[in-house]
């Protein structure tokens, strides 16, 4: 992980913390992004929004999400949601799987549901970790769709 790219997790950490301090709905923000054009500009190699501080790309999700996002629901911690965006953004470094592939495998209400063990841990092994809890849950759902003639 270069000093550019730690520096992009820590603005997207920073862009998820400020959604709370704009009273946008934590998990309706958290989705909304991770699915967005803007995550995806952020995903690409080079990108005129990797220059961008936080402000703006909350602009840049806001405009572009429309009614979608409200101040109506839950609030995470910003520590919490500083958390869930630093690690998606790892997330793209460490593997090159861009944002929606990664908001598929760990959405917000699992990293949510995770946060408390999985933060303090070397982002690394969160990753390795939440890759493993989709993997888990992918196969057991398999497992249960299959008639028992094929298992």
């Amino acid at each position: 992980m270069n000093e550019l790219q730690l520096k992009l997790c820590d603005i997207q950490g920073r862009l998820f913390e400020l959604s709370a301090k704009k009273k946008y709905n934590s998990a309706a923000f958290v989705r909304t992004f991770m699915t967005s054009n803007t995550a995806k500009e952020l995903d690409s190699k080079y990108n005129r929004m990797q220059w961008a501080g936080e402000e703006y790309l909350l602009e840049e999700v806001v405009d572009a999400a429309g009614d979608a996002l409200n101040a109506d629901g839950e609030i995470f911690s910003e520590d919490m949601l500083y958390w869930i965006g630093y690690i998606y953004r790892y997330w793209h470094y460490y593997n090159g799987e861009d944002s929606a592939k990664i908001y598929k495998q760990a959405p917000v209400e699992t990293m949510r549901r995770n946060y408390m063990i999985f933060h303090t841990m070397d982002p690394v092994l969160a990753i390795e970790d939440l890759k493993e809890i989709h993997n888990q849950k992918h196969t057991h759902k398999e497992t249960i769709r299959r008639p028992s003639a094929f298992r």
